[in-house]
């Protein structure tokens, strides 16, 4: 069987390396596509060589644009190498553009398409990324729901029950594989602070960056934050945050410390020491709950209900105020909830389903 993996973002590489680490354990043949939707070295480069992952077949390199450029651009170079490798199933994860335009492009070769990580709503259809994943969910073949939650949306939303498969989250198994080598002696001292007396921060979606009044009040919500319980923040931002930022005027003071991208393992490390995560990933929701470090998601809204339900995650939106409220709470709050992401076995079960499946 030959099992095609398609990659576009730094996420997506994390998400994905159980699975492609299965296809080769389990006997299948791997080919590994990327989209290069993140485009730089320090953006996901990295991440293959920091994960054991073997150097993709094609990198189609389409870089930065908008939506529709991207999506044309991976439907156009990915096409030709489906037709010339013939998958017997394609797997796309996520909610990203390159999901959206790999899956497409696969299902109108006639080839299966599995999704990795079906059935998450946010039910904000404002949000480029909840379009991607109900379009993805639709012409999948397979459909690898993370929770029964996620499984419950797909069902309610009419999808056939023998398409749906409760696999828990593949981002599990990496994290427990690459939490022993992340927590290394030195991480703290790299990077200036003690564990657990300070915050990490990451801001990157579109609907914060693009609103002047949203990323001020955010960077607003962190300084207080940090000035207020006493917490230095570590903010690693995406590039294009830090342009905003600039354009903008933001300035971020002596309690913020802004930071680059960082690779997976310092990403990892330092996150497993945090006193707390302020963020707008959905991904780091999910980390942060396995990890038991409290959570404050800067959004309105959330695909990821089941850390809510936990108790390790609270929504705040944009208001400093409210940022201010939840993270002092979350800080207070008893990392005593149980994980509902998964056992860590996610990628090999993907890879088993469609090894005992039907085949194309």
């Amino acid at each position: 069987m030959i099992i095609a993996v398609v990659v576009g973002t730094r996420p997506e590489i994390v998400k994905m390396a159980p699975v492609i680490r299965a296809t080769t354990a389990l006997g299948a043949e791997l080919r590994l596509y990327h989209t290069g939707q993140h485009y730089s070295f320090e953006l996901d480069g990295v991440f293959f060589r920091e994960l054991g992952l073997p150097v993709p077949h094609e990198n189609l390199a389409i870089g930065s644009g908008s939506q529709a450029y991207q999506i044309g651009a991976v439907i156009s170079g990915l096409t030709p190498l489906l037709e010339r490798d013939r998958p017997d199933v394609v797997l796309v994860e996520g909610d990203t553009n390159s999901v959206l335009a790999a899956g497409l492009a696969a299902h109108k070769l006639g080839i299966r398409v599995g999704h990795v990580e079906a059935g998450l709503r946010s039910y904000d259809r404002s949000m480029p990324e909840e379009i991607n994943r109900v379009l993805a969910d639709q012409y999948s073949d397979y459909l690898f729901a993370p929770t029964t939650r996620a499984r419950d949306i797909l069902l309610g939303e009419g999808h056939a029950a023998e398409r749906i498969h409760v696999t828990g989250n593949t981002v599990v198994d990496e994290l427990l594989l690459q939490r022993p080598r992340a927590e290394r002696p030195g991480i703290f001292d790299q990077f200036g602070v003690t564990r657990g007396r300070f915050a990490l921060a990451t801001v990157h979606r579109a609907e914060n960056t693009r609103d002047e009044n949203r990323l001020r009040g955010i960077f607003q919500g962190l300084a207080d934050t940090a000035r207020q319980l006493d917490l230095p923040v570590l903010a690693a931002l995406h590039p294009r945050t830090s342009e905003r930022l600039a354009t903008m005027g933001i300035a971020s003071g002596d309690a913020l410390r802004l930071l680059p991208p960082l690779g997976y393992l310092d990403f990892l490390g330092l996150h497993a020491g945090a006193a707390l995560v302020l963020t707008d990933s959905g991904g780091l929701q999910e980390e942060a709950c396995c990890l038991r470090v409290p959570c404050v998601t800067l959004r309105d809204n959330t695909e990821r209900p089941e850390s809510l339900d936990a108790g390790a995650n609270l929504l705040a939106g944009a208001s400093p105020t409210r940022i201010l409220e939840c993270a002092r709470e979350m800080v207070a709050r008893p990392r005593t909830w149980d994980n509902p992401f998964g056992d860590g076995h996610a990628g090999e079960r993907i890879v088993r389903l469609l090894l005992d499946g039907p085949r194309v």
